[in-house]
């Protein structure tokens, strides 16, 4: 451990998601002195174009958007003070029922063996101690976040060299306290019908089931502006209506439950790298 400093690795699905879930995390350990590597797997082309056109329609070009993005990545980046970025470039495979499911070339048509052999390569390269993704279900259902989440566990699998290793999650009380906050915004917001409310209600864990929760009240102000990096995509990133102070109150703590580990380390804990310092 002496000749190398501590290493975190996300893996993300899209630009901007690097922020949302764990832009708290990499910004507060970056702060102590760790290594923070973000693997983005995607290059976003599915996310709204200038003026904010969406895929599909005219005008839309998919890969002026991912140039756009990339862009906004690094932005978010050096907002977070991120050491290493690397992408894997993948076309982005948009939301769960989309034609661009089914493109060639696509992360969600990309073979899990092919996509975890190149984060493989890049797990060797760092060596990371703490690698944080997805859970099964990518947290939402996306297929680039479950994509994402099969290669990081098969790539793990090829290199085991992580000591610990988490899922993103969000305990249900906080969102019951997000589907609360959002009617306060769009007061206008039809309730779910009875479907929708119940596949809203197997989102994130009970609270008893996290693992790991990670007070990063200090970096909200960063997590924020790295939000509001990736301004192209601002009509679809919620948390920025609320202001920086009230993002602040709200967000200032992340969650996850610890999927595996070598330390021994107790639980609950509130340290990503309790039982490796």
């Amino acid at each position: 451990m002496a000749d190398r400093p501590l290493t975190l690795m996300a893996v993300h699905a899209h630009p901007d998601d690097e922020a949302t879930g764990t832009g708290g995390v990499l910004a507060r350990y970056a702060a102590e002195g760790i290594r923070t590597v973000l693997v983005t797997c995607t290059d976003g082309g599915c996310g709204d174009g200038p003026g904010g056109v969406k895929p599909g329609d005219p005008g839309h070009d998919p890969a002026a958007v991912a140039s756009m993005r990339r862009q906004e990545l690094e932005a978010s980046c050096e907002v977070l003070k991120v050491s290493d970025l690397e992408m894997l470039d993948y076309a982005d495979s948009g939301m769960a029922g989309w034609p661009s499911n089914d493109a060639p070339g696509s992360f969600w048509q990309t073979p899990v063996q092919e996509g975890a052999a190149r984060l493989a390569e890049l797990m060797r390269h760092y060596r990371p101690d703490v690698v944080v993704t997805y859970d099964e279900n990518g947290f939402y259902g996306h297929p680039d976040h479950i994509q994402a989440h099969r290669i990081t566990m098969a790539a793990l699998e090829m290199t085991e060299l992580s000591q610990k290793v988490y899922w993103t999650t969000m305990p249900r009380s906080m969102m019951q306290r997000f589907g609360e906050i959002m009617r306060e915004f769009h007061e206008d917001m039809p309730e779910p019908d009875p479907a929708e409310a119940a596949a809203l209600a197997e989102i994130g864990l009970p609270d008893d089931e996290i693992t790991t929760w990670v007070d990063t009240t200090a970096f909200s102000g960063q997590k924020f502006d790295a939000l509001a990096a990736h301004a192209s995509q601002g009509e679809n990133i919620f948390f920025l209506r609320m202001g920086k102070e009230r993002f602040g109150e709200l967000m200032g703590m992340e969650t996850f439950v610890r999927v595996q580990d070598a330390t021994g380390a107790a639980v609950p804990e509130n340290d990503l790298f309790a039982g490796l310092r």
